[in-house]
């Protein structure tokens, strides 16, 4: 199995954009400055070639044809333009300022222009050297020439070339200086989240109630250390309640396998007759009853703990099925003297038969034994738009709001004094809070002016 890759460090990111963003940057003004330069080095060549056309068309214009002047005469009135090269041709071709060559100055891909502008300048090569230039028509008195003015971009370009070469070394020493700044700046930047770093490692299991302030920290990070905090309170709370859940666990087995060891001891410490043991094991049968009862509920929560319950799904008419477990506790009211109710109706839902029918069970158990006597249980029946609605209410003491959201915690208790040997395992209203949850439904409590009630809303 290949290793996955490891991701790149904040710095190296930070490094190779900021690299890439000033290489690019660098690049941009390097070409700027360096066609700005170029284009003034043409500006300039156009003003000398149009100076130097000029001077030739005023010569043309008063001397004509005159080849001897214009060999002898016409190369020093543009002495002063230095590097430049020119020839005069007349409409038949024939050579009129006498170069040494025959050959033209300017090729035939070098077209005739009316504007001496930089944009009409024309490079070309001749005789190992690079030209700029442009060919003219002239127009004298005496009949039309064509003139071929150029000049010598040698210099131009080992000044170029030179300037490139310390414009390159120039930024790359910039850009080194820039990514050595970045870098500074990325570790500095980075200080506030090592100390975040630093407070978190130093948070251990007995250290779950410390929280990190978001105020003390930059803008960038205070949702880090929000989001922290609220876990490190998601942990707090599951630590305590597992630590709770151990010690009552341990407290509900230690309490049945205490009456079965006494109940052992004293049937055994004598001799007694064959009633007296066959009672003694009936009762021992009802603890181990009762701890294989809590055992089996403990695994079924577990179970709903890791999505392992997946509930079926069938048409259910709420109101008969409600109606016949009523009947089911009925003689269990009597003996209380506690009258059950039912009323509304509900359309039909789809859902796991015997999940909702144990978690209704477990309300109505729950209801039964904390309703005093002579008093009833009323269930309720409601329709909204979207669900459907299951009200277990009983009378009762108020129980205080504090311990309203605790009530669905495994082995909880209102009283910590009570004890639980007629009251259940005290895992009732976990197991009911797991089934709503796995139809996609949520149950809610209320307590207030001495009646409680429990509402299941379940999707339709």
């Amino acid at each position: 199995m290949k290793n996955k890759r490891r991701p790149l460090s904040l710095t190296l990111r930070v490094l190779v954009f900021v690299s890439i963003a000033v290489g690019l940057g660098f690049l941009l003004i390097a070409g700027l400055i360096l066609r700005s330069i170029e284009h003034h080095f043409a500006q300039q060549d156009a003003g000398e070639l149009k100076a130097i056309v000029h001077v030739i068309h005023d010569v043309l214009a008063q001397r004509g044809s005159d080849g001897d002047f214009l060999s002898k005469e016409l190369p020093a009135l543009v002495a002063g333009h230095h590097g430049t090269r020119f020839e005069i041709r007349d409409m038949n071709g024939l050579l009129l300022n006498g170069r040494d060559s025959d050959q033209p100055l300017a090729g035939e891909a070098v077209k005739s222009v009316e504007d001496i502008r930089p944009e009409t300048l024309t490079v070309w090569q001749r005789d190992g050297q690079t030209l700029r230039g442009v060919v003219t028509d002239v127009q004298t008195a005496s009949g039309s020439y064509q003139v071929t003015a150029a000049i010598n971009m040698e210099f131009h370009l080992q000044f170029l070339q030179g300037f490139r070469d310390s414009l390159w070394f120039i930024m790359l020493a910039s850009g080194i200086l820039t990514l050595v700044a970045a870098a500074f700046a990325v570790y500095q930047g980075h200080l506030p989240l090592r100390g975040l770093s630093r407070s978190m490692r130093e948070i251990q299991a007995d250290r779950l109630d410390t929280r990190i302030d978001p105020q003390s920290l930059p803008a960038e990070l205070r949702e880090l250390a929000a989001s922290f905090n609220t876990m490190l309170g998601r942990l707090q709370q599951g630590f305590e309640q597992l630590s709770h859940f151990s010690s009552d666990i341990a407290h509900e087995l230690r309490t049945p396998l205490t009456s079965l060891m006494t109940q052992i001891q004293v049937t055994i410490s004598k001799p007694r007759d064959t009633s007296a043991y066959r009672e003694a094991l009936y009762s021992a049968l009802e603890e181990l009853e009762r701890l294989s009862k809590m055992v089996a509920d403990m695994l079924w929560l577990a179970k709903s703990d890791n999505q392992q319950i997946k509930p079926e799904s069938e048409r259910l008419n709420l109101r008969d099925e409600i109606q016949q477990l009523l009947d089911f506790f009925e003689a269990l009211a009597a003996e209380k003297l506690v009258s059950l109710q039912l009323e509304g109706d509900a359309p039909p839902i789809f859902g796991d038969r015997s999940l909702l029918l144990r978690a209704v069970s477990n309300l109505l158990s729950n209801a039964l034994r904390y309703t005093p006597d002579g008093r009833y249980v009323k269930v309720t029946l409601e329709q909204q738009e979207s669900n459907v609605l299951i009200h277990v209410a009983n009378p009762g003491d108020t129980i205080p709001p504090q311990h309203l959201d605790k009530l669905f915690d495994r082995f909880y208790r209102v009283d910590p004094s009570r004890q639980r040997h007629s009251e259940g395992a005290g895992l009732g209203l976990a197991i009911a809070r797991s089934v709503v949850n796995a139809h996609g439904g949520d149950i809610r409590v209320s307590s207030a002016d001495g009646m409680t009630c429990f509402t299941v809303r379940l999707p339709r």
